[in-house]
């Protein structure tokens, strides 16, 4: 009956329907918040480790968002190497190769700053100080995750749909 129809798609579409808040009809959904602890300690939402396979590598890919996000995006070796991105990877090997820098140092490409951190078998991460200063973020700061795509998801700080948050008046999980 689905065979035609992509797995990741189905998948989306089982996650999407009990406890994935919608913030406007037509948008982006939203995994819930994720607070920067004082240890600069990130917990992803358990939905979002899932549909994103990031637990399937120890480390993660992020870059810097969109301006009016904020925030940072994340995705791993795999699918950024099954999309139509994979370049990035080719001609930033510094991603593949996490040894020839520290984790959470950007390298500026194309309009984005890419870097690596290391993704803990809970699924969290610790984002060093440097790496909060260069995103102007600090300990405290909430984070929406954002289903952003099949590549990569959003932790935005700031914008429009962070703010349509405050008018919502379904449940968002905090993580």
């Amino acid at each position: 009956l689905f065979s035609h129809i992509p797995y990741y798609s189905i998948i989306a579409l089982v996650w999407t329907l009990p406890n994935m808040p919608q913030l406007n009809k037509g948008g982006k959904y939203v995994f819930g918040w994720s607070k920067i602890a004082d240890d600069r300690t990130v917990h992803f939402p358990p939905m979002v480790l899932t549909e994103y396979d990031l637990l399937e590598e120890q480390e993660i890919i992020i870059f810097t968002g969109a301006k009016i996000t904020g925030g940072f995006c994340v995705t791993n070796q795999k699918m950024l190497s099954a999309s139509k991105l994979h370049k990035i990877l080719d001609d930033l090997p510094e991603l593949k190769n996490h040894g020839s820098i520290l984790a959470g140092t950007f390298i500026p490409y194309k309009g984005r700053s890419y870097s690596w951190l290391p993704l803990s078998n809970d699924g969290s991460i610790t984002i060093p100080v440097k790496t909060l200063e260069y995103l102007h973020l600090c300990p405290g700061n909430k984070l929406m995750s954002i289903r952003s795509s099949n590549i990569a998801f959003t932790m935005g700080a700031k914008g429009p749909l962070v703010e349509r948050t405050k008018a919502y008046n379904g449940v968002i999980d905090n993580f």
